[in-house]
């Protein structure tokens, strides 16, 4: 089977739009990043870096079916190829990297200075492993298989005749990568739910995790941070501050209307930018690889077969992963900020 001229141009323009929306979700993030102080958490700053992968990744998809039409031995078909074996795969692997920071500040209360000492490791082993498979595929050519590289009809890949290296060196790690962010967030999810419970987390966007973890505060004369909480006279302070530590009342009161309120000396953490925003990420990204892999199952069942709603598909969820991530990235990144800044100016003004 074999698609017309019509499907062929209507794949080219899914393609190259949601590339461009793309593009402008990958500058978006690397816009706000860079001028705007409250969108640089951790968290934040795992996505702004991997926006420089992305870039590349859809600079490919750009591409489109220009590469496959240039011929298999093209620089534009090797250098579309090398590029989607080596930024998709990156991307995963970048998303793996933000789970595990979250699991690090969840379980082992990892500030923003421990997390960021990460980020050299992160590059340099991310790099490596993408990049070393990435350009050694264009090295690799036999008379009965031909290149490596070459057309898989929407783009340039691995050959289907290469099948065993797509599933060893692409689709195999992509899901293994998955499974394992899988069980990260299912183990943060149970433990966010002990946390849920223990501190009456309701309406806070605040998650005290040093209370709870750190060894040291269950010993006499713990170390502790006193906060001074002004309160209105109309107002009582939110439930989900409400703890103490060593049975040392949580609040004492003081004159003019003020409470000090005794915390572990490590800061709690926002719900919504260490866990909820890279869960949605990573929803974006498990909503990108079902097309494409059903896809590539298809292929290894009947390399005859081509299904263009599918391609049509793959074409789009494939290229539109960074627009998608761009509005996250500015929506919910403007929503932590805007409520804090309601927080700072309501009720509560806390100062040390």
């Amino acid at each position: 089977m074999s698609l017309s001229n019509e499907q062929l141009r209507a794949l080219t323009i899914v393609e190259r739009c949601a590339s461009s929306l793309s593009i402008l979700g990958v500058a978006t993030i690397i816009g706000t990043f860079s001028f705007s102080r409250h969108f640089r958490n951790p968290i934040q700053r795992i996505i702004f870096i991997n926006a420089f992968y992305n870039l590349f990744d859809f600079i490919a998809t750009m591409i489109s079916l220009d590469g496959p039409d240039s011929g298999n031995g093209s620089a534009l078909c090797q250098f579309q190829a090398f590029s989607l074996q080596m930024f998709p795969l990156a991307d995963v692997f970048w998303t793996l990297a933000t789970a595990w920071n979250v699991f690090l500040v969840v379980f082992y209360q990892y500030d923003a200075a421990a997390l960021r000492m990460l980020e050299k490791k992160y590059i340099g082993a991310i790099t490596t492993l993408v990049f070393i498979p990435a350009v050694t595929f264009l090295f690799i050519h036999t008379p009965e298989r031909g290149p490596m590289y070459s057309s898989v009809t929407v783009w340039c890949s691995i050959s289907p005749d290469w099948v065993l290296f797509r599933i060893l060196f692409y689709y195999g790690p992509i899901w293994l990568t998955i499974f394992a962010i899988m069980i990260l967030y299912t183990l943060i999810g149970l433990e966010i739910i002990k946390l849920k419970g223990k501190f009456k987390l309701i309406s806070n966007d605040r998650i005290p995790l040093g209370s709870t973890y750190n060894n040291s505060f269950d010993k006499p004369n713990s170390n502790v941070a006193t906060k001074t909480v002004k309160v209105n006279a109309k107002s009582e302070p939110q439930d989900t501050e409400q703890f103490s530590i060593n049975n040392t009342p949580a609040f004492q009161s003081h004159p003019s209307n003020s409470i000090t309120l005794k915390l572990p000396k490590q800061s709690p953490i926002s719900f919504r930018h260490y866990i909820l925003m890279p869960l949605i990420f990573f929803i974006v990204l498990l909503a990108t690889w079902i097309p494409l892999t059903v896809n590539r199952v298809y292929a290894f069942v009947d390399p005859g077969y081509l299904s263009y709603p599918l391609l049509v598909a793959v074409g789009a969820m494939g290229s539109l992963r960074g627009f998608w991530n761009g509005i996250l990235f500015v929506t919910m990144g403007m929503k932590g900020w805007k409520k804090q800044k309601r927080l700072e100016r309501g009720t509560f003004t806390i100062g040390m």
